[in-house]
């Protein structure tokens, strides 16, 4: 295989940068804190306990998965921002082809929430909040983890839209923590 293209990819991104880094700490931070806090919730019931309530506990817990979605956008932006941009990428063609996976990566997400609802979305099965039926139509006709992989195209979109490969870099980061969560969530 052709590796030309990937040393020339590579040399449009500073490793040595810090704010990459941050942005790297801040992907994998999401799904290891609510998969921790979710399991802990469901051994111990501590959140539950703490806020007298299991809903209360699951919408706080929720704004806090909200709060490091903002941070993790806003590092993935800062890095992307910090990053030598690549020509190759910046043509109307790959920014339009980028706006298409934002597009699309939005559907999901947005119509994955509103499939699961707040605590459907934000891990309400591990306080015991359980759906009546599992949901079944769109997106989650489509494809398993619809959340998830719409995110992963946001991302991917805002690295095309940018011309950065290291915003493509770190939208492969987002997938491959997406595919751990999905393996160790079951």
């Amino acid at each position: 295989a052709d590796m030309s293209v990937m040393f020339e990819v590579m040399k449009h991104i500073d490793v040595t940068e810090a704010s990459f880094y941050v942005a790297v700490f801040s992907i994998i931070l999401n799904p290891v804190f609510w998969n921790v806090v979710a399991r802990w919730e469901h051994r111990t019931r501590g959140l539950t306990r703490i806020f007298k309530s299991p809903y209360v506990a699951c919408y706080c817990l929720g704004a806090v998965i909200l709060l490091l979605n903002v941070y993790r956008s806003h590092r993935f932006a800062v890095a992307m921002e910090d990053q030598p941009q690549m020509e190759l990428l910046a043509r109307v063609q790959v920014y339009y082809l980028g706006a298409s996976f934002v597009l699309v990566g939005s559907l999901f997400v947005i119509s994955s929430f509103l499939a699961l609802g707040f605590t459907g979305t934000f891990l309400g099965d591990y306080f015991g909040i359980l759906m009546e039926q599992k949901v079944i139509g769109f997106p989650f006709s489509l494809m398993e983890n619809p959340m998830y992989w719409g995110s992963t195209a946001n991302y991917l979109g805002l690295a095309l839209m940018n011309a950065s490969p290291a915003g493509v870099l770190l939208a492969a980061v987002v997938a491959l923590c997406y595919r751990v969560a999905i393996a160790y969530e079951g």
